[in-house]
Protein backbone atom coordinates (compact mmCIF):
# COMPACT_ATOMS: atom_id res chain seq x y z
CA UNK A 1 0.00 0.00 0.00
CA UNK A 2 1.27 3.46 -0.87
CA UNK A 3 -0.17 6.63 0.61
CA UNK A 4 -0.58 9.76 -1.48
CA UNK A 5 -0.94 12.89 0.65
CA UNK A 6 -2.40 15.70 -1.44
CA UNK A 7 -2.53 19.21 -0.03
CA UNK A 8 -6.05 20.26 0.93
CA UNK A 9 -7.38 16.86 -0.07
CA UNK A 10 -8.09 13.61 1.73
CA UNK A 11 -5.36 11.04 2.16
CA UNK A 12 -5.66 8.41 -0.58
CA UNK A 13 -4.90 4.81 0.23
CA UNK A 14 -5.20 2.65 -2.85
CA UNK A 15 -4.32 -0.91 -3.77
CA UNK A 16 -3.56 -1.11 -7.48
CA UNK A 17 -3.81 -4.51 -9.16
CA UNK A 18 -1.91 -3.48 -12.28
CA UNK A 19 0.94 -1.38 -13.64
CA UNK A 20 -0.26 2.03 -14.93
CA UNK A 21 1.29 3.16 -18.23
CA UNK A 22 1.04 6.48 -20.10
CA UNK A 23 0.75 6.12 -23.87
CA UNK A 24 -0.70 8.08 -26.76
CA UNK A 25 -0.50 7.54 -30.55
CA UNK A 26 1.10 11.00 -30.85
CA UNK A 27 4.23 9.63 -29.16
CA UNK A 28 5.22 8.07 -32.49
CA UNK A 29 5.93 11.29 -34.37
CA UNK A 30 6.64 11.37 -38.14
CA UNK A 31 10.26 12.26 -38.93
CA UNK A 32 12.20 12.76 -42.17
CA UNK A 33 13.41 9.57 -43.82
CA UNK A 34 16.75 8.45 -42.44
CA UNK A 35 16.41 10.33 -39.15
CA UNK A 36 18.46 8.56 -36.47
CA UNK A 37 15.86 8.75 -33.70
CA UNK A 38 13.99 5.38 -33.51
CA UNK A 39 10.49 6.84 -33.19
CA UNK A 40 8.90 3.51 -34.15
CA UNK A 41 9.74 2.09 -30.72
CA UNK A 42 6.78 3.96 -29.25
CA UNK A 43 4.47 1.78 -31.34
CA UNK A 44 6.41 -1.46 -30.95
CA UNK A 45 6.84 -1.41 -27.15
CA UNK A 46 3.11 -1.48 -26.31
CA UNK A 47 2.45 -3.90 -29.16
CA UNK A 48 5.00 -6.33 -27.73
CA UNK A 49 3.74 -5.94 -24.17
CA UNK A 50 0.19 -6.68 -25.27
CA UNK A 51 1.23 -9.57 -27.53
CA UNK A 52 3.15 -11.40 -24.82
CA UNK A 53 0.50 -10.74 -22.17
CA UNK A 54 2.68 -8.59 -19.92
CA UNK A 55 0.16 -5.75 -20.17
CA UNK A 56 -3.44 -5.33 -21.28
CA UNK A 57 -5.33 -2.45 -22.85
CA UNK A 58 -6.82 -1.32 -19.53
CA UNK A 59 -3.36 -0.47 -18.20
CA UNK A 60 -2.66 2.21 -20.82
CA UNK A 61 -3.78 5.77 -20.09
CA UNK A 62 -3.80 8.48 -22.76
CA UNK A 63 -2.67 11.83 -21.29
CA UNK A 64 -4.22 15.15 -22.18
CA UNK A 65 -2.11 18.05 -23.40
CA UNK A 66 -0.35 19.76 -20.51
CA UNK A 67 -1.39 23.31 -19.70
CA UNK A 68 1.23 26.01 -20.08
CA UNK A 69 0.94 26.94 -16.41
CA UNK A 70 2.29 23.53 -15.40
CA UNK A 71 5.19 23.86 -17.84
CA UNK A 72 6.05 27.33 -16.50
CA UNK A 73 6.88 25.87 -13.08
CA UNK A 74 10.13 24.81 -14.78
CA UNK A 75 10.58 26.44 -18.19
CA UNK A 76 10.88 30.19 -18.75
CA UNK A 77 8.05 32.03 -20.50
CA UNK A 78 10.21 33.36 -23.35
CA UNK A 79 11.22 29.83 -24.35
CA UNK A 80 7.68 28.44 -24.07
CA UNK A 81 6.38 31.33 -26.18
CA UNK A 82 8.95 30.47 -28.84
CA UNK A 83 7.72 26.87 -28.91
CA UNK A 84 4.07 27.88 -28.97
CA UNK A 85 4.64 30.25 -31.89
CA UNK A 86 7.12 27.94 -33.69
CA UNK A 87 9.64 30.73 -33.36
CA UNK A 88 12.90 28.91 -32.64
CA UNK A 89 15.88 30.01 -34.68
CA UNK A 90 17.33 27.46 -37.09
CA UNK A 91 20.27 26.98 -34.72
CA UNK A 92 17.93 26.40 -31.77
CA UNK A 93 15.87 23.95 -33.80
CA UNK A 94 18.98 22.03 -34.89
CA UNK A 95 20.03 21.64 -31.26
CA UNK A 96 16.76 19.87 -30.46
CA UNK A 97 17.37 17.35 -33.24
CA UNK A 98 13.77 17.51 -34.46
CA UNK A 99 12.07 19.62 -37.16
CA UNK A 100 9.84 22.05 -35.27
CA UNK A 101 6.10 21.85 -35.93
CA UNK A 102 2.79 22.41 -34.19
CA UNK A 103 2.32 18.62 -33.98
CA UNK A 104 5.74 18.17 -32.36
CA UNK A 105 4.98 20.79 -29.67
CA UNK A 106 1.62 19.14 -29.00
CA UNK A 107 3.41 15.77 -28.69
CA UNK A 108 5.88 17.19 -26.19
CA UNK A 109 3.12 18.64 -24.02
CA UNK A 110 1.24 15.34 -24.01
CA UNK A 111 4.40 13.46 -22.99
CA UNK A 112 4.93 15.99 -20.18
CA UNK A 113 1.41 15.34 -18.92
CA UNK A 114 2.01 11.61 -19.21
CA UNK A 115 4.90 11.67 -16.76
CA UNK A 116 3.01 13.92 -14.34
CA UNK A 117 -0.06 11.67 -14.52
CA UNK A 118 2.10 8.62 -13.89
CA UNK A 119 3.83 10.29 -10.95
CA UNK A 120 0.41 10.69 -9.34
CA UNK A 121 -0.36 7.05 -10.14
CA UNK A 122 2.92 5.95 -8.55
CA UNK A 123 1.94 7.70 -5.33
CA UNK A 124 -1.05 5.40 -5.20
CA UNK A 125 0.39 2.06 -6.33
CA UNK A 126 4.17 2.25 -5.98
CA UNK A 127 5.33 2.19 -9.60
CA UNK A 128 4.28 3.63 -12.95
CA UNK A 129 5.64 4.00 -16.47
CA UNK A 130 5.60 6.48 -19.33
CA UNK A 131 6.35 4.78 -22.66
CA UNK A 132 8.07 8.02 -23.73
CA UNK A 133 9.72 10.79 -21.69
CA UNK A 134 13.07 10.96 -19.98
CA UNK A 135 13.72 14.25 -21.79
CA UNK A 136 16.65 15.17 -19.56
CA UNK A 137 18.53 17.40 -22.03
CA UNK A 138 15.89 20.15 -21.93
CA UNK A 139 16.97 23.20 -19.93
CA UNK A 140 14.77 25.95 -18.51
CA UNK A 141 15.37 28.13 -21.56
CA UNK A 142 16.22 25.75 -24.39
CA UNK A 143 15.97 22.28 -25.79
CA UNK A 144 18.64 19.97 -27.11
CA UNK A 145 19.39 16.31 -27.76
CA UNK A 146 15.87 15.23 -28.85
CA UNK A 147 14.39 17.01 -25.80
CA UNK A 148 12.25 20.16 -25.97
CA UNK A 149 10.70 20.13 -22.48
CA UNK A 150 11.89 18.30 -19.37
CA UNK A 151 9.23 15.85 -18.20
CA UNK A 152 11.00 14.70 -15.03
CA UNK A 153 11.62 18.30 -13.92
CA UNK A 154 8.03 19.34 -14.66
CA UNK A 155 6.55 16.35 -12.82
CA UNK A 156 8.93 16.94 -9.89
CA UNK A 157 7.84 20.57 -9.62
CA UNK A 158 4.20 19.46 -9.70
CA UNK A 159 4.69 16.97 -6.85
CA UNK A 160 6.59 19.47 -4.72
CA UNK A 161 3.83 22.07 -5.11
CA UNK A 162 0.69 19.95 -5.15
CA UNK A 163 1.46 17.09 -2.75
CA UNK A 164 3.25 16.56 0.52
CA UNK A 165 6.31 15.14 -1.22
CA UNK A 166 9.32 16.94 0.26
CA UNK A 167 12.32 15.14 -1.22
CA UNK A 168 12.76 13.73 -4.74
CA UNK A 169 15.54 11.57 -6.12
CA UNK A 170 16.22 11.56 -9.86
CA UNK A 171 18.02 8.37 -10.89
CA UNK A 172 19.29 9.00 -14.42
CA UNK A 173 20.93 5.93 -15.95
CA UNK A 174 20.79 6.97 -19.59
CA UNK A 175 24.25 6.82 -21.18
CA UNK A 176 24.12 10.59 -21.69
CA UNK A 177 24.31 12.90 -18.69
CA UNK A 178 21.01 14.44 -17.58
CA UNK A 179 22.45 17.90 -18.09
CA UNK A 180 19.16 19.77 -18.34
CA UNK A 181 17.76 18.19 -15.18
CA UNK A 182 21.00 18.85 -13.30
CA UNK A 183 20.94 22.51 -14.33
CA UNK A 184 17.26 23.01 -13.45
CA UNK A 185 17.68 21.64 -9.92
CA UNK A 186 21.22 22.86 -9.30
CA UNK A 187 20.14 25.12 -6.42
CA UNK A 188 17.10 23.16 -5.21
CA UNK A 189 17.90 20.93 -2.20
CA UNK A 190 14.49 19.25 -2.51
CA UNK A 191 15.66 17.36 -5.61
CA UNK A 192 18.77 15.16 -5.57
CA UNK A 193 20.05 14.45 -9.09
CA UNK A 194 22.12 11.30 -9.68
CA UNK A 195 23.50 10.68 -13.16
CA UNK A 196 25.64 7.68 -14.13
CA UNK A 197 26.71 8.24 -17.72
CA UNK A 198 29.45 7.91 -20.32
CA UNK A 199 32.18 10.36 -19.35
CA UNK A 200 33.36 10.82 -22.94
CA UNK A 201 29.89 10.90 -24.45
CA UNK A 202 27.38 13.65 -25.27
CA UNK A 203 27.02 16.30 -23.97
CA UNK A 204 30.56 17.60 -24.40
CA UNK A 205 30.03 20.12 -21.60
CA UNK A 206 28.60 18.39 -18.53
CA UNK A 207 26.52 20.16 -15.91
CA UNK A 208 26.94 19.36 -12.19
CA UNK A 209 24.48 16.88 -10.74
CA UNK A 210 24.36 16.26 -7.00
CA UNK A 211 26.28 13.11 -7.86
CA UNK A 212 27.82 12.36 -11.25
CA UNK A 213 29.47 9.03 -12.03
CA UNK A 214 31.39 9.36 -15.30
CA UNK A 215 31.87 5.93 -16.89
CA UNK A 216 34.83 5.01 -19.09
CA UNK A 217 34.21 3.80 -22.64
CA UNK A 218 33.82 0.04 -22.87
CA UNK A 219 32.67 -0.66 -19.31
CA UNK A 220 30.85 -4.00 -19.04
CA UNK A 221 28.19 -5.58 -16.86
CA UNK A 222 30.27 -6.43 -13.79
CA UNK A 223 31.90 -3.03 -13.33
CA UNK A 224 28.77 -1.10 -14.32
CA UNK A 225 26.54 -2.93 -11.84
CA UNK A 226 29.20 -2.76 -9.11
CA UNK A 227 29.38 1.01 -9.45
CA UNK A 228 25.61 1.34 -9.31
CA UNK A 229 25.47 -0.93 -6.26
CA UNK A 230 28.20 1.10 -4.56
CA UNK A 231 26.37 4.41 -4.94
CA UNK A 232 22.60 4.10 -5.28
CA UNK A 233 21.83 2.36 -1.96
CA UNK A 234 23.93 4.97 -0.12
CA UNK A 235 22.09 7.81 -1.84
CA UNK A 236 18.70 6.41 -0.83
CA UNK A 237 19.85 5.70 2.72
CA UNK A 238 21.24 9.21 3.22
CA UNK A 239 18.72 11.26 1.22
CA UNK A 240 15.61 9.28 2.22
CA UNK A 241 13.59 10.47 -0.78
CA UNK A 242 9.80 10.45 -0.73
CA UNK A 243 9.72 9.80 -4.47
CA UNK A 244 12.01 8.51 -7.25
CA UNK A 245 12.00 9.46 -10.92
CA UNK A 246 13.89 6.86 -12.95
CA UNK A 247 15.29 7.73 -16.38
CA UNK A 248 15.92 4.22 -17.68
CA UNK A 249 17.50 4.78 -21.11
CA UNK A 250 18.75 1.61 -22.80
CA UNK A 251 21.57 3.32 -24.71
CA UNK A 252 24.03 1.73 -22.26
CA UNK A 253 23.84 -1.45 -24.38
CA UNK A 254 26.89 -2.75 -26.22
CA UNK A 255 24.80 -2.74 -29.42
CA UNK A 256 23.96 0.98 -29.13
CA UNK A 257 25.26 3.22 -31.92
CA UNK A 258 25.76 6.17 -29.56
CA UNK A 259 26.54 4.47 -26.25
CA UNK A 260 30.23 3.41 -26.28
CA UNK A 261 29.63 1.03 -23.36
CA UNK A 262 29.57 -2.78 -23.34
CA UNK A 263 26.59 -3.60 -21.16
CA UNK A 264 24.61 -6.66 -22.22
CA UNK A 265 20.84 -6.96 -22.48
CA UNK A 266 20.89 -9.04 -19.30
CA UNK A 267 23.10 -6.44 -17.58
CA UNK A 268 20.65 -3.70 -18.48
CA UNK A 269 17.84 -5.81 -17.03
CA UNK A 270 19.83 -6.32 -13.80
CA UNK A 271 20.29 -2.55 -13.60
CA UNK A 272 16.52 -2.04 -13.69
CA UNK A 273 16.00 -4.80 -11.15
CA UNK A 274 18.46 -3.17 -8.75
CA UNK A 275 16.66 0.18 -8.95
CA UNK A 276 13.22 -1.39 -8.52
CA UNK A 277 14.25 -3.55 -5.56
CA UNK A 278 15.70 -0.53 -3.75
CA UNK A 279 12.53 1.49 -4.36
CA UNK A 280 10.48 -1.44 -3.06
CA UNK A 281 12.75 -2.03 -0.05
CA UNK A 282 12.39 1.59 1.07
CA UNK A 283 8.71 1.80 0.02
CA UNK A 284 9.48 4.76 -2.21
CA UNK A 285 7.11 5.37 -5.15
CA UNK A 286 8.94 5.29 -8.49
CA UNK A 287 7.93 6.73 -11.87
CA UNK A 288 9.83 5.56 -14.95
CA UNK A 289 10.48 7.40 -18.22
CA UNK A 290 12.02 5.30 -20.99
CA UNK A 291 14.81 7.61 -22.19
CA UNK A 292 17.14 6.83 -25.10
CA UNK A 293 18.11 3.76 -27.08
CA UNK A 294 19.84 3.68 -30.48
CA UNK A 295 20.79 0.08 -31.28
CA UNK A 296 20.89 -0.66 -35.00
CA UNK A 297 18.33 -3.46 -34.58
CA UNK A 298 15.16 -1.89 -33.21
CA UNK A 299 14.12 -5.27 -31.81
CA UNK A 300 16.93 -4.98 -29.27
CA UNK A 301 15.75 -1.51 -28.23
CA UNK A 302 12.20 -2.76 -27.80
CA UNK A 303 13.23 -5.87 -25.86
CA UNK A 304 15.43 -3.84 -23.50
CA UNK A 305 12.64 -1.34 -22.80
CA UNK A 306 10.07 -4.13 -22.41
CA UNK A 307 12.31 -5.74 -19.79
CA UNK A 308 11.70 -2.68 -17.60
CA UNK A 309 7.93 -3.20 -17.84
CA UNK A 310 8.27 -6.94 -17.26
CA UNK A 311 10.30 -6.37 -14.11
CA UNK A 312 7.90 -3.75 -12.76
CA UNK A 313 5.05 -6.24 -13.16
CA UNK A 314 7.04 -9.08 -11.64
CA UNK A 315 8.36 -7.19 -8.61
CA UNK A 316 5.40 -4.96 -7.68
CA UNK A 317 2.24 -6.87 -8.64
Amino acid sequence: MYIARFKQEVILTVFSPMLPIALDPIYCHPLPEGHRFPMLKYELIPEQLRYEGTCSDVQFFSPKMMKDGDILRVHCSDYLNKLNHLDLTKAEERKTGFPLSELLVRREKIIMQGTTDMAIQALQCGVSMNVAGGTHHAFRDRGEGFCLLNDIAIASAYLLEKTNIKKILVVDLDVHQGNGTASIFENDPRVFTFSMHGGNNYPLHKETSDLDIALPDGIGDKDYLSLLDAHLPKIIQTQRPDFIFYQCGVDILETDKLGRLKVSLEGCKERDKMVFLLAKKYQTPICCSMGGGYSEDIRIIVDAHCNTFRLANELFF
